[in-house]
């Protein structure tokens, strides 16, 4: 099993409109869909930070994990899901694509 962990920097100021659309609509697709461990936001607390700096952007402000068989089971599940008509017409209602400065999904095995 690996697990994908995703890093949204989503606009701070836009985050009440974000949370609003992940819960009304995105996560109930999602957790339908996918085997969501968990899906957090931001709160507003400074990060706590070792060794060199963040960048511009500072920490992700959206995070949400996925548990997978296998990265190939990931690659066609993820491709199916995210290009349906019903993805794309939640993804019409969300508060503003500029509002995502940065996406990254990285990969890990527990231990």
């Amino acid at each position: 099993m690996i697990f994908e962990i995703r890093n949204y920097h989503y606009e701070p100021s836009a985050m009440s409109a974000y949370r609003e659309w992940a819960v009304g609509k995105a996560l109930p697709y999602i957790r339908a869909h996918l085997d969501v461990a968990g899906f957090w936001i931001a709160v507003d607390e400074p990060p706590q930070v070792g060794g060199k700096p963040l960048d511009e952007l500072g920490s992700a402000t959206v995070t949400w994990i996925i548990r997978w068989q296998d990265i190939e089971t990931r690659h066609r599940v993820m491709r199916e899901v995210f290009s349906s008509d019903e993805w794309r017409e939640i993804m019409a209602t969300n508060p503003g694509q500029e509002n995502y400065h940065r996406t990254e999904a990285k990969f890990a095995e527990a231990l």
